[in-house]
């Protein structure tokens, strides 16, 4: 189960069971169910002799607090820090066999993203792998230099798509490798005028 996933069910879950801890409270305190507790202390006495007669409680009780605690910083951590991003890809060497060399994604990219780079009209470029190490996506931004004619657009796509793109590719051993080319048209800033 991925985080989001996970987050948006552990949230659902929590919200109800207070939902249903408030609508109860509302509905003693107005005596709806035909019983009042408003008059009535929450905890009788029965609570503190309960607790004076078994001081290991307490120990209890804070050891609880502090694993509950330790999991929602693990639960805030997971979320904060959370990415789809690969850091190993994995390219099958003989099928038949089921070998594997495994590459440092972060390899494949910023070879991707250097090759782009020398291309003319290229101002940046930002590689991103997603997926799963043995199915991988690839995001690719690229921002160009200010003002280049739309056909020099065209050209430049063919160019990334012809030349890293089919290098990533071949290198990867997967011709239906998925790509998203994103290209940022840089402007030219206005002269002003006073």
């Amino acid at each position: 189960m991925n985080v989001d996933r996970f987050n948006r069910v552990a949230l659902l879950v929590l919200g109800l069971l207070l939902l249903g801890a408030g609508t109860a409270g509302v509905l003693a305190h107005t005596d709806a169910l035909g019983w009042s507790a408003t008059g009535r202390p929450v905890a009788g006495d029965a609570v503190p002799r309960y607790l004076d007669a078994n001081p290991w409680v307490w120990p209890v009780a804070a050891v609880a607090a502090l694993a509950v605690l330790l999991l929602a910083l693990r639960w805030l951590l997971a979320v904060l820090l959370a990415s789809d991003r690969l850091r190993t890809l994995t390219l099958r060497t003989d099928r038949q066999a089921g070998d594997h060399t495994t590459l440092a994604a972060a390899a494949l990219a910023g070879a991707v993203r250097d090759q782009i780079e020398r291309y003319r009209g290229v101002a940046s470029a930002k590689v991103r792998l997603t997926g799963k190490p043995e199915r991988p996506t690839m995001a690719v931004a690229v921002g160009t230099d200010p003002g280049p004619a739309q056909g020099d657009l065209g050209s430049l796509c063919e160019r990334i798509e012809r030349g890293a793109l089919a290098d990533a590719r071949r290198a990867l051993g997967r011709p239906d490798l998925p790509v998203r080319l994103d290209l940022d048209v840089g402007r030219r800033r206005q002269a002003r005028v006073v």
